[in-house]
């Protein structure tokens, strides 16, 4: 499935291959090889295309990152992705902007007649800017240094982490050791809005014995996805005029009627916590995004459509999750005698995001707890996380993935959106240590 490509760019310059390293690496040798001016130029690199979901950029994001694995002498798979085709397939992840193409982008370091002992995955797609005036002066597609931090929208998340991996790759490249086993890199698309390029790159072919996410974790590793459901409610009331509000039926009125039943609902959900989502006030919440109802000051609304996002358990198929808040939201029209007349609708736009988990004892934690505390960040504690991510599409294929990356969820789709340049370097780092643990 690997499309082979010519190599060129400095690291082929460097090492040809009768000057490659047979015998078992020295991991400091390799580590040496990290350049942290080299990852800035990556990351100012992708930031500057402004790979907002659904836009150009993103496209162009997609095409970038095949020149530059090219460059960094991995064998490289470039397609388009047939969106008309991948939307029918009944596992499809969902989309939630529109786009007219979209690309995967696979490189592999080392063999490609087998199954690549490990795959780096990172997003290039990020979310929109938000008011550029609020950016303290600053244009969010602009790389910026400032205080041991570079700022810019995607920092975070994820293209301080793809900038991570592409220092790897390098760092691996440049040092000439030969690779025992592929190790794969995957720069995909479309993640923030459902997990497309992750599918398409798995539906392709590519996989690997384990991988590892740059999902930004703060200085642990993720071994555990919540997943997370867009919902959408339509709840009808009877128009009158303002003035005589008493003689119609508010939708609003009615509408508070299903968030009640909706905070018992997350309340009954969050009751019984496992022990890797404990750290979490309210591991998978239930909330109320986009609330649309009106059409005129003095009328009272006869309509309200409501979006927001609910939350899937570990271990729950979402089948089980959307029954689940279905039949609290009938119970709720039922006892209400408007509502039991004029039932709210429950449809399911957006993108799909089951649980995923890493199976028990799997060898793939300690490497990399081990990996980052040699690559000098602190031991990273094993935790779940409550938003969904591409983890639970490697793992519903049998990969066996965990989520390690620079940066904090907390300044993810933020305004001066940053990254600790040492976590980035530290990250890079433990990517090749787990690189040499699997494919030498």
């Amino acid at each position: 499935m690997i499309v082979p490509r010519p190599t060129g760019g400095a690291c082929a310059a460097q090492v040809s291959h009768t000057d490659r390293v047979t015998e078992r690496p020295d991991p400091a040798e390799v580590l040496a090889h990290l350049d942290p001016d080299l990852v800035a130029a990556d990351l100012a690199a992708l930031v500057a295309l402004a790979p907002v979901d659904g836009t150009p950029g993103e496209v162009a994001a997609s095409h970038w990152c095949a020149d530059r694995l090219t460059e960094l002498g991995a064998a490289v798979d470039h397609w388009e992705v047939d969106l008309p085709e991948v939307r029918q397939e009944p596992d499809f992840p969902g989309m939630e902007v529109e786009r007219a193409e979209a690309w995967g982008t696979v490189g592999v370091l080392g063999p490609t007649e087998t199954i690549p002992a490990l795959a780096l995955n990172g997003h290039v797609d990020v979310v929109p800017p938000g008011d550029h005036a609020l950016w303290a002066d600053h244009d969010p597609f602009t790389l910026r240094e400032h205080d041991g931090r570079w700022y810019g929208r995607g920092t975070c998340d994820m293209l301080g982490g793809v900038a991570a991996i592409l220092g790897a790759a390098h760092a691996i490249r440049a040092s000439g050791i030969d690779l025992q086993r592929g190790l794969a890199l995957h720069t995909v698309t479309g993640e923030e809005d459902g997990g497309l390029g992750t599918y398409a790159t798995l539906r392709r072919g590519h996989t690997a014995d384990a991988c590892v996410i740059a999902e930004p974790t703060a200085d642990k590793v993720v071994t555990d996805n919540a997943g997370s459901l867009t919902f959408r409610l339509v709840v009808r009331g009877r128009a009158t005029h303002g003035s005589m509000r008493t003689s119609g039926i508010s939708a609003l009125d009615a509408l508070d009627v299903v968030r009640d039943a909706l905070r018992d609902l997350e309340t009954k959900r969050n009751a019984e916590i496992p022990d890797r989502f404990a750290h979490l006030m309210l591991p998978w919440p239930l909330s109320i995004g986009t609330i649309y109802a009106g059409d005129w000051a003095s009328t009272v609304p006869d309509l309200c459509i409501v979006e927001g996002r609910y939350g899937v358990r570990p271990g729950e198929s979402v089948a089980s999750a959307r029954a689940e808040l279905v039949a609290a939201v009938n119970a709720a029209c039922f006892e209400d005698l408007w509502l039991r007349d004029h039932p709210v609708e429950v449809t399911w736009p957006g993108g799909v995001f089951a649980p995923g988990r890493l199976p028990d004892d799997h060898a793939l934690l300690e490497v990399v707890q081990d990996a980052a505390v040699a690559a000098g960040a602190p031991h990273p504690p094993a935790v779940g996380a409550p938003y969904g991510s591409d983890l639970r599409l490697y793992s519903a294929t049998g990969v066996p993935t965990v989520q390690y990356g620079p940066g904090d969820i907390l300044h993810a789709h933020a305004v001066n959106e940053s990254v600790a340049i040492d976590e980035v370097m530290r990250c890079a780092g433990a990517y090749v240590l787990t690189a040499l643990a699997h494919c030498t």
